[in-house]
């Protein structure tokens, strides 16, 4: 609401001059819309999900420990090393074919899977296990990020296994570790 006032003072004598009407807006109104308005739109707004992804993990039985027995042809190991770089391998570490460091995203580390999950398929007619082994100097962004790349790719077995003493030597090897 608005108000004037119209009082001339209280001065007696001297000049006479014309009344001046002073104005007054009341703002309690606007701020109790503004407030009803920011209530509104932060109860009606939905808030982001947290994305996660499902991972099945074995269980802590020591008397469980089962071995899978997988031919080296079929097995292709991924090392996480510093600086977001990976290098990979197929076969074992005693007779590895050709370690190479690549990058992520779709020219790297994906090409390469997607290329060896073809040629593992028609060699041998089954499907590629991958191993994944981050090293100490990898970060949690690295591991999400080659998760990622399996989701994407589609790979139905991968496991996250130790690194060992030999694929150390071979991270420092190629300055990845």
């Amino acid at each position: 609401m608005a108000e004037l006032d119209t009082s001339g003072g209280g001065k007696k004598g001297g000049k006479v001059r014309s009344k001046k009407a002073s104005t007054r807006v009341d703002l309690t109104a606007m701020v109790d819309l503004a407030f009803l308005l920011i209530t509104f739109f932060m109860l009606t707004t939905t808030l982001a999900k947290p994305q996660a992804m499902d991972l099945a993990m074995p269980d802590k039985d020591e008397k469980l420990d089962a071995k899978l027995e997988v031919a080296d042809d079929r097995t292709m190991t991924i090392l996480l090393g510093k600086n977001d770089k990976i290098e990979w391998y197929m076969g074992t570490i005693d007779n590895p074919s050709s370690p190479t460091p690549e990058d992520f995203g779709k020219n790297g580390i994906r090409k390469a899977i997607l290329n060896k999950i073809k040629e593992v398929k028609a060699a041998t007619g089954k499907d590629l296990l991958i191993l994944l082994k981050p090293s100490d100097k990898s970060n949690y962004k690295n591991l999400v990020d080659i998760l990622d790349e399996m989701k994407i790719t589609d790979v139905k077995s991968y496991a996250i296994v130790d690194i060992t003493t030999p694929e150390i030597g071979l991270l420092q090897r190629d300055n990845l570790y």
